[in-house]
């Protein structure tokens, strides 16, 4: 798998956490009430992910399955 092609990936994953991370506030501001059973499942979802991927143990995982972090190779001058 080539590099660009690793780092679209950890980036659309950045952003399900990042999202993850903005729902409660997101179902706070738009008035929904929390207690829905849908909305508190997207909630503990939310929270679970985001809290798995703060851990260190995510990059090893990353690493494991190919997407870990890549540094391209600088030219030799």
């Amino acid at each position: 798998m080539s590099p660009a092609a690793k780092r679209t990936i950890r980036t659309i994953i950045q952003g399900a956490v990042g999202l993850a991370v903005v729902l409660p506030a997101i179902v706070d501001a738009s008035g929904i009430p929390a207690s829905l059973p849908w909305v508190a499942g997207a909630l503990a979802v939310a929270g679970g992910l985001a809290r798995v991927m703060a851990l260190p143990g995510v990059e090893a995982l990353l690493d494991r399955v190919g997407l870990g972090l890549v540094d391209e190779e600088t030219p030799r001058t």
